[in-house]
């Protein structure tokens, strides 16, 4: 395992985190089984991740109880980042908001650190940006108030645009990281945000990468007509659709033959990418079984391989969805 500090703090991460949302046991299909995530949070410790990306919303609680059950005194010792703000309405279908008024946050922290069996969350980031009309300097004071009072270590933002971004970096110089979708086909990220988090290339905050496989499309498991449950996100995701669907299938096939010829799982293909991008701190993948983790820690093989990424580097740049 390779490890990166994100400027101006003292969390060493792994550069591949494990990413909690499937294992919370809702929105991911009817596979998720308890027994099978605990394995894999354990293989991950085995491969030298050392950091866990999770959030109440994932599974309403059930990811956090389940990985302090499966971390046990390790939990501890690994760095546990979670989020605040979201609410939600089961009477509305699950409908969730983000509320980021400082009594809510305070209240959401203490849930969390409950439900981990823990005394101080290392990082605790804000879900997604307000839609109740807080003002963002409130919500930035609330987080100082729980690190002042022992309650987090550092607090980052995400999925925040680049203008509210520079507003919150003004008013909280300490904050640690944005959490931010980046991948070969999601590259939104490439533009305003990285100036903002890299100006002139120099890193001056930490960014955590998600979604780095593209809700699993570029694993390359899936064949060019794919079907998933109701009870799986994937099933109204217009990437898993036409016409966005058939425009990915160029990338997925140049993976699959690449990873065939490096005997690696295309999976490790696209982390490594991300990994290698000006801008980016380390990458969050998620994992439902302990093969997939194996599969996603071989990245860190292909970080100098320059020639791959020049033979890869035209079927990447001609696909965008």
């Amino acid at each position: 395992m390779k490890y990166r500090t994100l400027p101006r703090t003292d969390l060493q991460l792994s550069a591949i985190g494990f990413g909690c949302w499937a294992i919370g046991g809702k929105w991911w299909g009817d596979d998720v089984d308890d027994a099978r995530s605990i394995a894999a949070i354990r293989a991950a410790l085995d491969h030298g991740i050392n950091w866990f990306d999770t959030a109440p919303l994932y599974g309403h609680g059930h990811a956090e109880e389940l990985l302090a059950e499966a971390l046990g005194s390790k939990r501890h010792d690994v760095i546990i980042a979670s989020k605040v703000g979201v609410r939600w309405k089961e009477q509305l279908n699950d409908h969730a908001f983000s509320d980021l008024s400082p009594d809510h946050i305070i209240e959401d922290c203490e849930c969390i650190l409950r439900r981990l069996r823990i005394d101080t969350i290392p990082l605790l980031q804000v879900h997604w940006p307000c839609e109740c009309d807080t003002p963002l300097e409130a919500t930035l004071e609330a987080l100082m108030a729980l690190r002042e009072g022992g309650k987090i270590r550092h607090f980052g933002l995400c999925n925040y645009a680049s203008r509210p971004l520079t507003q919150a970096l003004a008013y909280a110089p300490e904050l640690a990281c944005l959490q931010t979708p980046y991948s070969m086909l999601r590259r939104e990220f490439e533009f305003a945000l990285r100036d903002t988090v890299a100006p002139a290339g120099e890193q001056t905050l930490g960014v955590l990468a998600y979604e780095t496989l593209c809700r699993g499309l570029l694993t390359g498991k899936f064949g060019p007509a794919p079907r998933f449950p109701s009870t799986d996100l994937r099933h109204s995701d217009d990437r898993f659709r036409e016409p966005l669907l058939s425009r990915a299938q160029p990338l997925i096939s140049a993976l699959r033959v690449v990873g065939s010829k490096l005997n690696v799982p295309p999976a490790a293909l696209a982390i490594a990418w991300v990994l290698r991008q000006p801008g980016v701190s380390v990458a969050i993948v998620g994992a439902k079984r302990p093969e997939q983790v194996a599969d996603n820690v071989r990245a860190l093989e292909l970080l100098g391989r320059e020639k791959v990424w020049q033979a890869l580097a035209p079927h990447i740049d001609r696909t965008r969805v």
